[in-house]
């Protein structure tokens, strides 16, 4: 049970997933003492409008924890919320994307081992690579590029660490395709959500990759947020898939678009200039399910509903 008082920690608290929860803790937890760790290079302190808490501006590549915090017993952390890294798939330095997501996560574990403080840590569903059917955590790792590598050494680490120390919990967290409040700031890898939503705003045709038949596992933030807080009362280390669980096509998106915009644009169909693209994504949620009791609350229509209105009123 987590305390009414507890002291968290996220990382990445001015990203997108990240300042979405760390909202949502100051919501749910309203006596928290909250700190959030980020150098803003994924992230913007605007997403932080209305947030109380503490703010350290580092790199955690290279952050001294136990200079920054002190002694980890006595800084009496209830938990860390993993969710900074460098996000850029586009990003092809394979050094600094592997260096500083591994690092990072490294120096992280070696600060809470001692007080085996709760870890809960964002991997990814890009780790799956290309596949053709829902997903399991159990699936053999196929990462395309340097940053699905590095989310796949973060759980190598994370699954090693639990199995040394059984009472030390470790939870990664399999985000699928995320959109939602509180994006923009990233630019192109913001979801396609985000993207085709301006197009059609300022009236143009939505830009898909021909023929608009790949698949995503589009999730809502404020569902992934949900999924990522009923980690704090998981009682195993593991990693669990968070998505919505359905497969949708990027003309099902562009048609809930117009419906939510009062438009009725019709694709703009374009080749696709990615030699590795998932054509395909979807979570299997037996297992979330299961250990996290997790039930995503917004299909795409609500969720995209929602979204409108949060970004055009």
């Amino acid at each position: 049970m987590t305390p009414s008082s507890p002291k968290f920690i996220i990382t990445g608290g001015a990203g997108f997933i990240g300042s979405n929860l760390t909202l949502a803790l100051q919501d749910r937890f309203p006596n928290a003492r909250l700190t959030v760790i980020d150098d803003f290079r994924s992230g913007n302190f605007k997403n932080l409008t209305g947030y109380h808490g503490d703010f350290v501006a580092q790199n955690l590549a290279t952050l001294d924890w136990r200079k920054q915090f002190g002694d980890p017993a006595a800084a009496g952390f209830d938990a860390i919320f993993h969710l900074a890294s460098i996000t850029d798939t586009t990003l092809h330095d394979q050094f600094v994307q592997v260096h500083d997501n591994a690092e990072s996560f490294r120096r992280l574990l070696n600060f809470a081992r001692p007080t085996r403080t709760r870890i809960i840590y964002a991997s990814s569903a890009s780790t799956y690579g290309a596949v053709t059917e829902a997903t399991v955590e159990s699936n053999d790792a196929a990462p395309a590029n340097a940053y699905s590598f590095s989310k796949v050494i973060m759980d190598n680490i994370a699954r090693r660490a639990a199995a040394e120390l059984a009472d030390w919990i470790i939870i990664g967290l399999r985000y699928f395709n995320v959109y939602g409040p509180r994006e923009a700031h990233k630019g192109v890898p913001a979801s396609m959500v985000y993207h085709l939503a301006q197009q059609m705003k300022a009236g143009q045709r939505p830009r898909i990759f021909k023929h608009g038949e790949q698949r995503r596992d589009f999730v809502y933030v404020k569902d992934a947020v949900e999924g990522t807080i009923r980690a704090l009362d998981v009682q195993t280390s593991g990693i669990y898939n968070l998505g919505s669980g359905k497969a949708r096509s990027f003309n099902e998106l562009v048609d809930v678009l117009n419906k939510c915009l009062g438009t009725n644009f019709k694709p703009d169909y374009i080749d696709n200039p990615h030699a590795h693209y998932q054509n395909f994504t979807q979570a299997d949620l037996t297992n979330a399910r299961r250990e996290l009791g997790y039930e995503p609350r917004f299909p795409l229509e609500q969720g995209v509903r929602d979204y409108m209105q949060w970004l055009y009123g």
